[in-house]
């Protein structure tokens, strides 16, 4: 049998009973837009990740000196005990890193983790949960801040450990309505009155969280109101990405130097990018994507055996066809094509649907979700292929019996 005339007749089979096939083909269906959907939202946030998300948290052309590197969550705990050992990082560490670096654009110091969570009053308003970080000035270079209005914090406030502080966007247009109004008003936070020194422009929303709840203290300032951190962060930003490799080894010189480290002796700091950041993400989908194969399988699985199934209920209602097939000259290899080409395009055309639905699943994530997606080529292709796989693997039964009837008994068959 030629192969047109088997995948007309295939087609012919399946459109005469669309409903029983559509049914069949559900949980092919379901398994490739399930793939398709969770690899196009995974991809979408590895590319925000590295796009937006580090530049938003780290800085454009920026790398930290930290306590503690970025990928803390990937460790076990003999390293994280090992990095509790480790001294914090100071004031005279950022000092020796500006020294070592004279031009970088700005080398600033943050307070780091536990970050402090407070209300923020103004007189009958309140907004809750703020974030509150303790900074020196050229932390709102090393972040591209802009001034919506007012004036940034200066080393002034610093010294003389002031009591003012510059507002999120978010936090002054909750407060104030209009956030250019807050300069120059006293809020209060955790009960003590501070003044509005400024407001920094909309940074607007990643992931949908915001980057603007938040407001900045004096790092003298914040250190007297909510003590020292367990880590603080030194910040570098330099004027282009290709100065930020030589700029990392040069402030690891300096802070080994700083914390009087031997030769041959480990760093007690880490000197991390936003690189960091992109490749701890990456470790984490990884770990998805190991778990993801197994469950699509499951699917793939189920829905190849309920395939199996229609396929053998076929042969037994079309066996009076097969035996006249048979009887006008068809040999067991036409049957056998007939069948398998079948159940092939059977599967194939749900793995097609599973591909147009996790297409469509992933447009309405991205649409209606803070969450990105993006369809790759691989992914449609590994879908279609399991598709047709599963046709192939779960055919081949079905087909082979229909082969070995035999034509008398066949045609006797009502």
């Amino acid at each position: 049998m030629p192969l047109l005339e088997a995948l007309r007749l295939a087609v012919q089979a399946i459109w005469s009973a669309k409903l029983r096939s559509f049914f069949t083909l559900l949980g092919i269906i379901v398994s490739v837009g399930f793939l398709v959907v969770v690899v196009a939202v995974i991809q979408g946030m590895n590319a925000y990740v590295k796009e937006n998300l580090t530049g938003a948290m780290i800085g454009t052309n920026a790398f930290q000196v930290r306590r503690s590197p970025i990928a803390l969550g990937l460790l076990d705990d003999d390293q994280v005990r090992a990095i509790n050992k480790r001294p914090l990082i100071s004031a005279e560490d950022a000092d020796a890193v500006l020294r070592a670096l004279p031009e970088a654009q700005a080398v600033s110091l943050q307070s780091g983790w536990p970050t402090p969570v407070n209300d923020v009053t103004y007189r009958e308003r309140t907004v809750g949960s703020v974030l509150i970080f303790g900074v020196t000035p050229p932390y709102q270079v090393v972040q591209d801040y802009q001034m919506l209005a007012g004036s940034p914090l200066t080393d002034p406030d610093i010294r003389e450990r002031r009591p003012v502080v510059v507002l999120g966007y978010d936090v002054a247009s909750k407060l104030f309505d209009q956030p250019a109004l807050a300069v120059g008003r006293k809020v209060r936070i955790a009960g003590r009155e501070v003044s509005v020194k400024g407001v920094i422009a909309k940074k607007g929303r990643v992931l949908g969280q915001s980057f603007d709840g938040f407001l900045l203290l004096p790092f003298s300032t914040f250190e007297a109101y909510y003590g020292r951190r367990k880590t603080t962060v030194v910040s570098v930003k330099m004027a282009r990405a290709e100065a930020i490799d030589p700029a990392m080894v040069r402030a690891e010189e300096a802070m080994r130097l700083a914390h009087r480290l031997r030769p041959g002796e480990q760093n007690d700091f880490t000197v991390d990018k936003a690189d960091a950041l992109v490749a701890f993400w990456r470790r984490l989908t990884r770990l998805l994507f190991t778990a993801i194969p197994a469950v699509v399988c499951i699917g793939i699985v189920v829905g190849g055996i309920v395939i199996m199934n229609i396929m053998l209920m076929s042969v037994t209602e079309r066996t009076h066809e097969i035996g006249l097939r048979k009887s006008l000259g068809a040999t067991r290899r036409d049957i056998r094509r007939q069948f398998l080409i079948e159940a092939i395009v059977l599967s194939s055309l749900g793995g097609l649907q599973g591909v147009f639905a996790g297409w469509g699943l992933a447009a309405a994530v991205s649409t209606f979700t803070p969450l990105p997606a993006r369809i790759t080529l691989w992914s449609v292709a590994v879908a279609l292929a399991l598709g047709a796989g599963a046709g192939i693997v779960f055919g081949v039964f079905p087909a082979s019996r229909a082969s070995r009837l035999d034509p008398i008994t066949a045609l006797r068959a009502e």
